[in-house]
């Protein structure tokens, strides 16, 4: 469909926000006020939804060579063009703001895109298009020249500055079209501010004293913690990814950058992911307290613990926004194709209403981590929670729900949403002389038994050799690889080796990766590092090793990973930079390095 590959795209964040820059130099994606809100760049979902290219003249024709690399520790990504007339170096980032530094990156993120030239041999034309769509490609803005040189964009609440150093830009009607030359030793550095039309104006930075700043800001954060572990090299940019996804003002991830970029070419598997899922709490945790920042992890925490609230009847849903919102109610945009012509594309998402069982299980098993952290007696609103989820999942866990893989089909007995609500009585019962007189660790006891029984009794499949994905079924399910990594069974169980043998053998391909289910078209990053892990804990550290760096090989060429990968192509599918497989990269190199962990 003549869209750029998936892997193409860079990821540039200021801990507000999230933008994606191809390799040929187009800012397709931007959503200035935070993740999760409206985009004035859309093109990756639809052609004529906004960008904002600069790149040297007739990229792409032979002779015309790039290479790209983040400074190290920070997502401020610079991308060199070699052509036949010279090169020149494109610096992009989302500024910091000025004097930010380690935790206060992005707390006050000022919204504005950097895009630096700097000439480094010959003399290179380069092309400035800009065609700024807000409101996912719904409005078309007016552009006004100003008399400093700069373009003033206004449509609806969305109010765009854009300049450039030594330049006079100018707008031709809904556009700017602009070309220059750089030689070398020049550097052209431009600016692009976002503010509100009935609010915070656009707050125009000096784009070469900004960069400088963002870069001191990502290296003053990388410092605030060492990596002790195995694969630094790989793990350090995972965290800064990680780091990148999380939203500074409440400590939410968000699990991906992007919405409706598809699972599968031509399918309708595409959702909106720029909001944060309870049910990867623990996971999440885990990798930013090994590889991230133990500051992050209980930022994380008390984000939860917020967006929860009391407990009531109702269950606690498996997705919020990323300041607690609950209602995600999905609609879609039928003025956007899609990806490659994929759509729908979709705002929101349903799977805030959705019941999942798997959630406490997932919160549960976090404050068990975080046990010491949160000390011998818990205070009343930690104390609550917890109480709360126990006895949610005491009433609720024999229902049917959605699974992990939040099917929109009927609800059924998912092996692993069982699991978890056995870890959500576990971990209850572990933690019952730090809850008060309202504990009850005997009757929590008794169902927490039953529970396992129960998975041991429906879940194992004798014909298949295996445990499947659901009570009752056939089909086999990358998820039951999960069990050991909550330590429902330990991995060297007869029944466990069997299974990971079941799954290697049914659902793993050539190049290692797993897929989630038999009929999956594609490879699920997270579920491949799951094995990775399931493998170390049955002692196979050396093809542990192996399997973890072929599925590493998979990331793009500045590391970052999408969800899916085709299994023909190699190609990368679904929202990106995908939350889950950054931290299931991390979590399987703190296991090769320490496999008594966790």
């Amino acid at each position: 469909m003549g869209q750029p590959p998936i892997s193409d795209y860079g990821f540039l964040s200021d801990c507000r926000s999230g933008a994606l820059v191809s390799r040929d130099g187009s800012v397709d994606w931007w959503c200035p006020g935070r993740f999760d809100g409206s985009a004035v760049f859309a093109r990756v979902v639809g052609p004529q939804a906004g960008h904002f290219r600069l790149a040297p003249i007739g990229a792409g024709r032979p002779g015309h060579r790039v290479e790209r690399a983040y400074h190290p520790d920070t997502l401020v990504l610079r991308t060199v063009h070699h052509t036949p007339e010279g090169s020149v170096a494109v610096t992009d980032a989302l500024a910091a703001e000025i004097g930010a530094r380690a935790h206060q990156l992005g707390m006050n993120s000022p919204a504005v895109l950097l895009r630096v030239v700097e000439g480094l041999s010959g003399r290179v034309r380069m092309a400035l298009e800009y065609v700024p769509r807000p409101a996912h490609g719904l409005l078309t803005p007016y552009l006004h020249d100003q008399s400093d040189g700069t373009v003033l964009a206004t449509a609806g609440p969305v109010v765009l500055v854009l300049g450039a150093s030594g330049l006079s830009l100018q707008a031709e009607r809904d556009r700017v079209y602009q070309e220059f030359e750089v030689s070398d030793g020049q550097v052209v550095g431009i600016d692009l501010a976002y503010g509100e039309a009935y609010g915070t104006p656009p707050v125009r930075l000096d784009p070469l004293m900004t960069l400088a700043e963002t870069i001191q800001a990502w290296e003053a954060y990388r410092e605030t913690h060492q990596y002790p572990g195995r694969y630094p090299e790989l793990v350090r940019p995972s965290a800064t990814v990680l780091t990148g996804l999380t939203y500074a003002r409440s400590g939410a991830v968000a699990a991906a950058a992007t919405t409706s970029l598809p699972e599968r070419l031509g399918g309708d598997r595409n959702y909106d992911y720029r909001y944060s899922w309870l049910r990867d709490f623990s996971m999440t945790l885990r990798a930013l307290w090994v590889a991230a920042c133990p500051h992050e992890a209980s930022r994380l925490f008390a984000w939860v613990t917020r967006s929860i609230g009391r407990i009531g009847d109702k269950p606690v849903p498996v997705v919020f926004g990323l300041e607690g919102e609950r209602d995600l109610t999905e609609h879609e945009c039928p003025h956007l194709p899609g990806y490659a012509g994929s759509g729908p594309v979709r705002m929101g998402n349903d799977a805030w209403c959705q019941r999942q069982l798997d959630v406490p299980g997932e919160i549960m098993s976090a404050v068990w981590r975080l046990r010491d952290y949160l000390g011998d007696t818990f205070d009343e609103e930690l104390r609550e929670m917890v109480l709360g989820l126990t006895e949610q999942v005491a009433s609720t866990w024999r229902l049917p729900d959605r699974g992990m893989w939040e099917t929109r089909e009927e609800e059924r007995h998912y092996l692993s949403s069982k699991v978890l609500c056995w870890a959500a009585m576990d971990r209850a019962v572990r933690l019952a002389d730090r809850l008060g007189g309202r504990a009850d660790p005997r009757r929590w006891a008794v169902i927490r038994d039953e529970i396992r029984d129960t998975v041991l009794r429906e879940g194992w499949n004798d014909r298949i050799g295996a445990f499947t994905g659901a009570f009752g079924s056939t089909e086999l399910d990358a998820s039951a690889l999960f069990l050991p990594v909550v330590h429902f069974l330990p991995a060297d169980d007869p029944r466990m080796r069997a299974t990971i043998a079941v799954i290697e053998r049914d659902l793993s391909t050539e190049g290692g990766l797993i897929r989630r289910w038999n009929t999956d078209p594609a490879g699920f990053v997270l579920c491949s590092f799951w094995l990775v892990e399931c493998l170390v804990m049955t002692g196979e550290q050396r093809r542990a090793e192996e399997l973890f760096e072929r599925v590493s090989g998979y990331a793009n060429d500045v590391g970052l990973f999408s969800e899916q990968i085709d299994l023909i192509t190699g190609a990368q599918l679904g929202n990106t930079p995908q939350a889950l497989s950054h931290i299931g990269q991390i979590n399987a190199a703190w296991r090769l390095t320490d496999p008594s962990a966790f």
